[in-house]
């Protein structure tokens, strides 16, 4: 999607943007010269997460083909299991399970290892991502991370026919490599992006929501028709062609990019604010981001998102079979389309975040944290209403749909808030943060299995989604208090503080000598 203008950029600003100002002749002009190089970043980082995380999520409904199924145990007492006629459970299993018969036999202990081995690499990568980003680039870090996971998921099929433990070492070289992919496009953001383009360009981002919504409709087509081989291949070879594609168009920076006008340049550098342009391999100062109580309330605040959020990704589907009583294809499609939806909604939050700092109705940093407050708060009230509605089957769905699309809302917020706090460290920023975050993407789904370990009753439920609602509100209060859009002193190699506001159009080589001077040291600061 590309990036808008504001209809409030001043006319020298439209003048010096070529969206703005390109105009459509006759002449035989060339096709990229028509297209700026932001908004084929843009393209690139949606399409790029897209990929990704249909290479991370595949195995999730694959499980069901490899794996044999138990028999399903009967309850003994009369406590309401589901939403549906038990005496027809034995109906619903056999009409279910023609195309999903399992040839490994696998007990559920090794399943849930080979999925939760991609998240124990993945949160370890997260460091090593910002450091690798600072010393080699976006675009080799990015592009052969991505090349690592395609490659892994050409070959889980063959790993599977050897041992259980060969997937996992695949998915644990898939989790590490795609570790490296959010901190190194995050860096490339404060490079690339205009100030007041960033809420908007963070919607990109949101190419997962359509990588997760695809996967599990894509995946069930293709294991009806095809057998579970065949999407390990389909997903693998979308992300070869992908890097191929990545490897030719993207670039670390305006200023190394063969293909962009003079002007998209000039415009670029000249409203990216507090960003060293072109700096690359900057001493990532490690002791101040752990001091640095911003940075922890970015990293709190989004593990509460994280877990709600993934509540819904993966004990999800569970509920919808065994308490609503859906179908398998039923179940991929209902547990697909509001991700599809979501990006939608990202990209009405990020344009509304910017509509709301560029008419001065809030301040930055207040924006963030309404927009962290709607995609935590308003999920996990949600999240309780499925659990109280019971077998009202529409509010239900409706519940359900509205709070995956409001989780986006955090791309208008906390996450956004990385390159706000340190548009140079974006990437070390963000490993710092999911480092911290990511965690939740394994402790979310094995505290519901713990709920859930005796019997699955609406009750059992309810509690899995009160915990899902606690973690995502006391998380958001550190974000309340300490969250902040202030760009931090140690954002910069001298330590010294960020340039006001008034001169964020300004590039920050042209700054004088005298208003560097004036600045406070980051020692001051902390000490302050």
């Amino acid at each position: 999607m590309p990036i808008p203008l504001s209809p409030n950029m001043d006319e020298a600003q439209r003048l010096d943007d070529p969206v703005a100002s390109v105009k459509y002749s006759c002449s035989f002009r060339k096709l990229q010269d028509l297209i700026p190089a932001r908004v084929v970043l843009y393209f690139l980082s949606f399409t790029g997460f897209l990929v990704s995380f249909m290479m991370r999520m595949d195995i999730n409904l694959a499980m069901v083909a490899m794996a044999k199924t138990p028999p399903p145990q009967k309850n003994s007492t009369d406590e309401i299991l589901n939403c549906y006629d038990t005496g027809n459970l034995s109906a619903l299993l056999s009409e279910n399970s023609t195309n999903e018969e399992g040839e490994f036999d696998w007990d559920p202990t090794i399943q849930s290892t080979i999925l939760s081995s991609f998240y124990w690499c993945y949160i370890l990568s997260q460091v090593a991502g910002g450091v690798l980003t600072q010393t080699f680039g976006t675009k080799a870090v990015f592009g052969f991370s991505q090349l690592a996971t395609a490659v892994c998921s050409l070959l889980i099929p063959y790993g599977a026919s050897i041992h259980f433990s060969v997937i996992i070492l695949l998915r644990s070289i898939q989790g590490f490599a795609s570790g490296l992919t959010w901190p190194a496009m995050y860096a490339v953001v404060g490079h690339w992006i205009p100030v007041l383009e960033r809420s908007r360009f963070m919607s990109s981002f949101q190419g997962f929501s359509f990588g997760i919504g695809l996967t599990y409709p894509l995946c069930g087509f293709l294991i009806a028709h095809f057998g579970w081989r065949v999407v390990f291949y389909v997903t693998g070879s979308f992300g070869v062609l992908w890097c191929i594609v990545w490897w030719f168009l993207a670039y670390d920076t305006p200023a190394k990019h063969p293909r962009i006008t003079a002007s998209e340049r000039h415009y670029i550098e000249s409203n990216v604010g507090n960003t060293v342009v072109g700096e690359k391999g900057l001493p990532v100062p490690w002791c101040e981001i752990f001091k640095s109580l911003p940075a922890w309330s970015i990293g709190i605040t989004t593990f509460g998102r994280i877990w709600i959020h993934y509540t819904f990704i993966i004990p999800g589907p569970m509920y919808m079979k065994t308490v609503l009583g859906f179908s398998i294809q039923k179940n991929g499609l209902m547990s697909g389309l509001p991700f599809l939806c979501s990006y939608v909604s990202s990209v009405f939050f990020c344009w509304l975040a910017d509509v709301l700092v560029k008419r001065k109705i809030m301040n930055l940093t207040n924006v963030r944290k309404v927009f962290t407050a709607l995609a935590q708060i308003v999920p996990g009230f949600l999240l309780l209403a499925i659990g109280y509605l019971g077998c009202n089957i529409v509010p239900v769905l409706i519940a359900w749909f509205v709070a995956v699309t409001f989780i986006t809302a955090a791309y208008a917020g906390a996450m956004a808030n990385i390159v706000d706090i340190a548009p140079n460290l974006a990437g070390p920023i963000l490993a710092f943060a999911q480092t911290i975050h990511m965690s939740a993407s394994f402790l979310s789904p094995i505290a519901a299995g713990i709920i859930l370990q005796e019997n699955r009753t609406l009750e059992q439920w309810r509690q899995v989604f009160w915990t899902s609602f606690i973690v995502a509100c006391v998380t958001y209060v550190a974000f309340q208090i300490f969250g902040t859009a202030e760009v931090q002193a140690w954002n910069y190699p001298d330590k010294k503080l960020p340039l006001s506001e008034n001169d964020i159009t300004e590039p920050l080589q042209e700054k004088s000598t005298k208003e560097e001077e004036s600045k406070i040291t980051c020692s001051n600061v902390a000490d302050g």
